[in-house]
């Protein structure tokens, strides 16, 4: 069964914060909202769908529990009617953890809203206080367990390389994810964008965007993490669009389209470098590379940037990469032979 989200953006709405990274406006690529066209996006989105699918209509954007309830109950309503007539399966939002409290969590279950994407950027608060983002980890730890005590799925959205943030301020964020009870995460490496507090920032040198090999080795470690927990990682970096890589809107930073291939092919890196570090290697040496069926390219890497980098960094003769569908996801197996 093929899961689809029916995105409705909700830009900034609500939000009365202004996160130093944050320019909703110009991620969501939508500047204004009209309620009244959510019904044509749901629909229209709905053609394309086929009937087995698992749908949810999904309030991306902004800080959905935040906005004016009156709105909110408005687009509930109307998402909850596909719900009920059932062409969608579910509902589920995007928000804050200072925007969570009882009588939301109330809200949402009455409304079927079956999955809580939480903002959990940082767990350290000398990270969310440079951010601005005006919440501490007490209410992200608050948010969570009442999100997870009301029976609603929960999926945190951490950034990696935030100003002020160490690869150690990360690896604890991805465990509290895990230890809060969440079934997914999204892993977003900092991008630094114009008309953002943090464009100044970097302008000014008080903050140094990470590079692409950074924002890769980084954001590699929290979800060899995640995946190790069994948590599912639904998404790493930003959706790639036109407009998020113009002039007029980027300015610096990790913001690659293929970023999330780079972060596959470096966990890969690192699983093959760690299974030939315990053999003896020699320039007559050949190694065999078994993986699942479709990981193939991630394996070799762009490019055979891995193969490549693994046969020079261990003078081997040669290395052999195939697949076997008979291997589960993140399995891999490494022979070695010596020619005589």
């Amino acid at each position: 069964m093929r899961h689809v989200n029916i995105p409705v953006f909700i830009p900034h709405l609500g939000c009365p914060n202004q996160c130093v990274f944050c320019n909703q406006r110009t991620i969501s690529g939508v500047k204004s909202f009209d309620s009244l066209s959510v019904v044509k996006t749901i629909d229209d989105a709905l053609s394309t769908v086929d009937k087995e699918d698992f749908t949810e209509i999904a309030f991306f954007g902004g800080s959905f529990t935040g906005i004016d309830r009156a709105l909110m109950t408005e687009l509930l309503e109307i998402a909850y009617s596909y719900v009920k007539a059932g062409r969608v399966k579910s509902v589920r939002c995007s928000t804050r953890p200072d925007y969570i409290d009882e009588e939301i969590i109330s809200i949402l279950k009455k409304y079927s809203v079956n999955v809580v994407e939480l903002g959990l950027q940082s767990t350290s608060d000398k990270v969310l206080s440079l951010t601005k983002r005006n919440h501490t980890f007490d209410d992200e730890e608050r948010a969570c367990r009442l999100i997870t005590e009301a029976g609603i799925e929960l999926v945190g959205q951490m950034m990696i390389g935030l100003p002020g943030s160490t690869p150690l301020d990360e690896i604890k964020t991805a465990e509290f994810i895990i230890n809060s009870g969440a079934s997914g995460a999204r892993v977003y490496p900092t991008v630094v964008f114009r008309d953002t507090e943090l464009c100044s920032m970097a302008v000014s040198g008080d903050y140094i965007p990470l590079s692409l090999e950074d924002a890769v080795r980084r954001s590699a470690e929290v979800v060899k993490l995640f995946r190790l927990s069994g948590l599912r990682v639904i998404r790493i970096g930003l959706q790639a669009s036109e407009g998020l890589s113009s002039s007029d809107t980027y300015f610096a930073g990790p913001n690659h389209p293929s970023l999330g291939e780079l972060v596959e092919n470096k966990i890969y890196l690192d699983k093959i470098t760690a299974e030939l570090e315990k053999h003896t290697l020699s320039s007559d040496t050949k190694v065999y590379i078994t993986v699942p069926s479709g990981d193939l390219s991630k394996a070799l890497g762009q490019k055979k940037h891995n193969k490549n980098y693994l046969m020079e960094r261990f003078n081997l003769k040669d290395m052999l990469f195939s697949t076997d569908e008979s291997l589960g996801f993140g399995e891999m197996t490494v022979k070695v032979r010596k020619d005589i």
